[in-house]
């Protein structure tokens, strides 16, 4: 997960995954600045939390619902 301490919607899904106890990676784009191009890469926007799963595919700005729906068609939930 890319994300900023700044970023609403970064706290909000990286809430939902602690909460939900799944493990991940979180790169903080403000001790890292140079992720942010990376984040990019990976969406093509320039919006955050950009969240990447396992199976290669990615979420940008996803909605609690969508990001659970897709953690459980992954079988992490």
């Amino acid at each position: 997960m890319y994300g900023a301490q700044w970023c609403g919607d970064c706290r909000r899904s990286k809430s939902l995954l602690d909460t939900l106890g799944i493990d991940y990676n979180y790169v903080d784009l403000e001790e890292k600045p140079e992720a942010a191009d990376e984040a990019q890469s990976i969406s093509g926007r320039k919006n955050i939390p950009v969240i990447v799963f396992p199976d290669g595919s990615h979420q940008v700005e996803p909605s609690d619902s969508d990001l659970h729906a897709k953690l459980t068609s992954l079988g992490a939930i």
